[in-house]
């Protein structure tokens, strides 16, 4: 997916939310995140910019953007909450049960398909979340 222009630091100003250095740090380590970062990972990488920065200031801040619709919460079914700035375009999420790595995709075809199934239990579609647990097709051979 391509990284969002909105940055998470420009929508904090957006909402008035006030922005400690400590704030920004966070803010900036989690909008360059390629990856789906833990708190604790989140943590481990402000750390390296600002050894200052506490694990419950990661947690406090992190519950803060997310709060105000910053930032998006998975619970990828490892036990852990993951995060990612909430996108301009929707995608779906794979994720590889092998190595806990979450690939995001695009698919009309499956856009299409939820539609339709809502529509024909009388619904329309409104929102939705569609993750895709799997393990490498490679798996299959050693067996």
């Amino acid at each position: 997916m391509a990284k969002t222009k909105n940055t998470i630091e420009a929508r904090c100003a957006e909402k008035g939310m006030r922005m400690t250095e400590q704030r920004r740090t966070i803010a900036r380590v989690l909008n360059d995140a390629d990856d789906h970062p833990d708190v604790e990972e989140l943590y481990r990488r402000c750390i390296k910019i600002d050894d200052r920065i506490s694990i419950s200031t990661v947690y406090r801040t992190v519950k803060l953007f997310e709060d105000a619709g910053i930032i998006e919460r998975h619970d990828f079914r490892e036990g852990r909450a993951r995060f990612e700035q909430i996108p301009e375009s929707h995608h779906d999420h794979l994720i590889n049960l092998r190595t806990g790595e979450v690939l995001e995709f695009q698919s009309e075809e499956i856009e299409t398909l939820q539609a339709e199934v809502a529509r024909k239990l009388g619904y329309k579609l409104v929102d939705h979340r569609l993750e895709l647990y799997a393990v490498p097709l490679k798996d299959d051979e050693t067996r």
